[in-house]
């Protein structure tokens, strides 16, 4: 397993260790101790989610405020999306800095999203599972979001407007310079 920190401080990108042969492959997707040894975080996840999507259907930028923020690690089974963070930290270094990547069945790269970050992702390939593990409970009072079109964040989603299905919730989403956290 390899583990890069991204631009944005306590965010990884991890790539597993694959084995393969004839019958198929195989990896492992969370080790608690090898995931502390090389990030030098330790987490309990809490709780697993999974989101079927086809392309265009773009999620997020969602994130939980307070006592009920969030760390995730997120990760593609099926198909492809562009996954996308944004540091909502106020007295960070990199606040209101974006970390796109690709994450696929094909590349099998993972996303950890530490607490203090918006998340969201655009679906770029139709039948997509989408997995992601919460080091703590959703609660919908605490939850938060930026609108997808930001001005200011500028975010490619590798989409066409035309192209993208959002969720009605998601359409009101208030603006980075409106956020309350």
């Amino acid at each position: 397993m390899q583990v890069k920190e991204t631009k944005l401080k306590g965010c990884f990108i991890i790539e597993p260790s694959i084995f393969g042969d004839e019958r198929g492959y195989f990896f492992e997707t969370f080790n608690k101790e090898k995931f502390k040894e090389l990030t030098g975080k330790e987490i309990e996840f809490v709780q697993d989610n999974e989101a079927f999507s086809n392309r265009g259907v773009l999620r997020g930028l969602h994130f939980q405020k307070g006592e009920f923020a969030q760390a995730k690690l997120v990760r593609v089974v099926k198909g492809k999306v562009l996954d996308v963070v944004v540091d909502i930290r106020p007295n960070s270094k990199t606040y209101g800095e974006v970390f796109s990547c690709i994450l696929s069945s094909e590349n099998k790269k993972q996303l950890f999203v530490p607490r203090g970050f918006a998340h969201g992702y655009s679906v770029l390939e139709d039948h997509t599972v989408f997995v992601y593990k919460c080091d703590n409970f959703y609660q919908p009072k605490s939850e938060g979001g930026i609108i997808y079109n930001d001005e200011k964040l500028n975010i490619n989603w590798m989409l066409s407007e035309k192209e993208i299905a959002i969720s009605e919730k998601d359409k009101v989403l208030k603006t980075f310079n409106e956020l309350e956290i």
